[in-house]
């Protein structure tokens, strides 16, 4: 999500901080640690737990983040279950957390559970004071947190298991699951458990030493692995509350659009239909919700519906009209983001001059955005798949009428998100929030799942924005870069968005320009221009770098092969001693890949590309050719610096399944395109994402560190597609400048 921009998240989100923080919540107590094998651990059912740990036991210095009340819960048979404080959608966090917390009390992995967390201040993230999962911060901002909160249960268990033989707790230790003492004494967690409640919660604890880590670093299966590969997970889609029916909405064609005219008498007769009501949706936008018994009724009776649509006062956007205006843009001077003297260019011996053009990107999760929400005469009740419960619980309270207290997001498993799931806007959520209420004052009393079919998603929803680039280049024969004069032209995501005081700088939005001259030490002169355009756009996967680092990795290995150097030599000349990561990591690629020592089979050939995002590094060797003029990738080797590793099955899965989707950046049909104000694409019948057909063999290798682990949900994504495209250039001798790949 958001990159380089984190380093001014926390500013940009204070004011949003502060209005979630004027609204305290007194939840209800609960017991702590304890809790029976029978009841089991339903945190539906207690949806308010930063204070769980009752003032008298916690010390007030400890914020709701740091008590472990509302994040461990042991049972009698001493089963561990762990909250994890982030959506969890395929990432791995719902794993990687409980190990980092099991890791300090000592735990029995064999019986650590997981669970995930509601909109409740105890789940906010502990660096930005908000419900966040973006930005590949999941681990990183709560490795220390989990560290903690693992270590305290375990110094409570300890000192309880002390008060009860009446020893110094300093003469005890644990093994998984048991506190050990003199004379061959022991006890479970579990019968420690509700002894250890009483216990005061330790403000300070000593965390071990890495050395001595038994579960961090060792490759660990999933614990939702079986649920998932067998078809008995839950997702969001599969709430099913008693009386529950399904909402679908009837959009308009053109964004922003309103209703002329409705006729909905062939849908209100559709069997199983209970209403048909006339909703207000994002942006301005009017549309039509049908609300059924399920969700076969619902679309049949939306298919139904005869609608006409006012799209006279709307901008109606066409791609090749916009590609036309980025292009003017382009030669207009604009703000500047980098400035350098380009006096150098115009005598500079060799030059490049090249132009980038990159489509919108839809982020087509498999499971399309859903809400439950059920209303009560206390309030309201969410059950979602969100990046941000904090923000999205506050804004379903401002549709609903409701205090903030009174509005609980029960947060749910989602296939994938990508980004999407975390809307300023809260797009879906609004609109679910406004159909219960207008469903309520219709006069029906049930629970209501707005569900998005796909073509709801890929034509109505969010995207990466489209981006052109222009570079003129002056270098000499060594391949030293003289002058580099770039423009970049695209919408900005923080615009008019509430991130847009600190995301936008100088007229640049920071998200747009992330990933652009770093790590190379070049001079350069950087011009933005931000026009705008009836398109919502969002952050995608890896942001601003799916762009930035295939114009600069084409860009560097082109200069490379014009001066007759090796790419990975050229690379590595231009890091010099100033960026190690960037040098283990490309290093390890290479060597772990063969690059320049065997032989590759005829047609084929080596790409190279390494890019920082989110703190981490990716480098990648692959091996690729052309065959019937499709280009084909056949071995991808990465090399990764993302300090120390959690799990590593995790990182490897998270390479892969990130490398995969920027593979599907170079595909035909990988694009989303504007026709009148309309969105051509409908399905995956016609827009291209990766198949597991297209993945290439794949080994995924780490670089050794004993520092805190950084973020790798996205940092495998961006170097990908110039890999790729480098390979392809050394077999066609033409570079590429497009996304999807077009090699005619």
């Amino acid at each position: 999500m958001f990159n380089t921009t984190m380093h001014d998240m926390p500013r940009a989100l204070q004011h949003l901080l502060e209005r979630e923080a004027a609204t305290p919540t007194e939840p209800p107590r609960r017991t702590f640690l304890k809790l029976s094998a029978v009841s089991g651990f339903a945190l539906g059912v207690f949806p308010l737990l930063s204070q769980a740990q009752g003032s008298a036991a916690a010390p007030a210095a400890l914020k709701p983040t740091q008590r472990p009340g509302a994040f461990v819960a042991i049972a009698a048979d001493g089963t561990v279950t762990v909250t994890v404080n982030r959506l969890e959608f395929g990432q791995g966090v719902q794993t990687a957390l409980p190990m980092i917390l099991a890791e300090e009390l000592d735990a029995d992995w064999s019986k650590v559970r997981s669970q995930l967390g509601t909109n409740d201040m105890a789940y906010a993230d502990p660096m930005f004071g908000t419900h966040l999962t973006g930005g590949s911060n999941s681990i990183k901002n709560s490795f220390t947190q989990y560290r903690e909160l693992g270590a305290r249960t375990r110094a409570m268990l300890v000192q309880a298991a002390a008060a009860r033989w009446g020893v110094d707790a300093a003469s005890l230790r644990t093994e998984p699951g048991v506190v050990l003492g003199a004379g061959g004494r022991r006890a479970s967690y579990g019968e420690l458990a509700e002894a250890a409640m009483a216990q005061a919660v330790p403000e300070r604890v000593a965390l071990k030493d890495p050395t001595q880590f038994r579960l961090i670093g060792r490759p660990t299966t999933r614990l939702d692995a079986a649920a998932k590969s067998s078809g008995q997970h839950s997702f969001g889609i599969d709430v099913r509350r008693p009386g529950q029916l399904t909402a679908l909405i009837a959009r308009p064609p053109v964004f922003g659009a309103k209703l002329q005219s409705v006729d909905d008498a062939a849908a209100r007769a559709v069997k199983g239909v209970q209403a048909v009501l006339r909703v207000p949706l994002d942006r301005g936008a009017e549309g039509v919700v049908v609300i059924a018994t399920g969700y076969w009724p619902a679309k049949t009776a939306r298919d139904a519906l005869k609608l006409a649509w006012n799209t006279s006062a709307v901008e109606k956007v066409d791609s090749a009209a916009q590609l036309a205006q980025y292009r003017a843009l382009a030669a207009q001077p604009g703000p500047k983001h980098f400035d350098a003297d380009m006096a150098p260019l115009a005598s500079a011996p060799r030059k490049i001059e090249a132009e980038f053009v990159f489509p919108y990107l839809a982020h087509a999760p498999m499971e399309p955005l859903n809400c439950t929400v059920e209303l009560s005469e206390q309030g309201a009740t969410l059950w979602v798949g969100s990046q941000m419960a904090g923000l999205d619980g506050m804004a379903a309270a401002r549709t609903l009428g409701l205090k903030p207290e009174q509005v609980r997001v029960l947060v749910q498993s989602a296939g994938g998100g990508f980004g999407r799931r975390a809307v300023p806007t809260s797009d879906y959520l609004v609109e679910a929030c406004t159909i219960a209420k207008a469903a309520q004052t219709a006069g029906l009393r049930a629970p209501i799942q707005t569900v998005w079919s796909r073509e709801d998603d890929l034509q109505g929803g969010y995207y990466r924005p489209m981006h052109l680039h222009r570079a003129r280049i002056g270098f000499d024969s060594q391949g030293q870069v003289l002058a580099w004069d770039h423009v970049i032209v695209g919408q900005s995501i923080a615009a008019g968005s509430p991130f847009e005081s600190m995301m936008v700088k100088n007229g640049v939005d920071v998200t747009a320009v992330e990933g652009m001259r770093a790590p190379y030490p070049l001079p350069m002169r950087l011009t933005v221009h931000h026009p705008k355009l009836n398109v919502p756009v969002l952050w995608w996967r890896a942001v601003g770098s799916t762009h930035t680092a295939f114009v600069m990795e084409t860009l560097i290995d082109q200069i490379a092969r014009d001066t007759g150097q090796d790419p990975v030599a050229y690379r590595l000349k231009l890091f010099g001693d100033a960026h190690p990561r960037h040098r283990s990591a490309l290093q390890l690629a290479v060597e772990r890949s063969g690059y320049g020592k065997k032989t590759l089979p005829a047609g084929r050939a080596w790409g190279v590309a390494v890019h920082e995002s989110f703190d981490s590094v990716v480098a990648y060797v692959v091996e690729a050719s052309v065959n019937g003029g499709r280009p084909q990738l056949h071995q991808v080797t990465a090399g990764v610096h993302c300090n120390m590793v959690v799990n590593p099955r995790t990182v490897e899965a998270q390479v892969q399944g990130a490398a995969l989707m920027g593979l599907g950046m170079c595909l035909p049909g990988a694009a989303i395109t504007f026709k009148d104000g309309v969105v051509e694409q409908k399905n995956f019948g016609d827009y291209t994402v990766a198949r597991i057909g297209d993945m290439p063999a794949f080994n995924v290798h780490t670089v050794p560190s004993a520092d805190p682990p950084t973020g790798m949900g996205e940092p495998g994504l961006p170097p990908l597609a110039p890999a790729f495209a480098n390979a392809i250039a050394r077999i066609t001798g033409k570079p590429l400048r497009e996304l999807p790949f077009k090699l005619t």
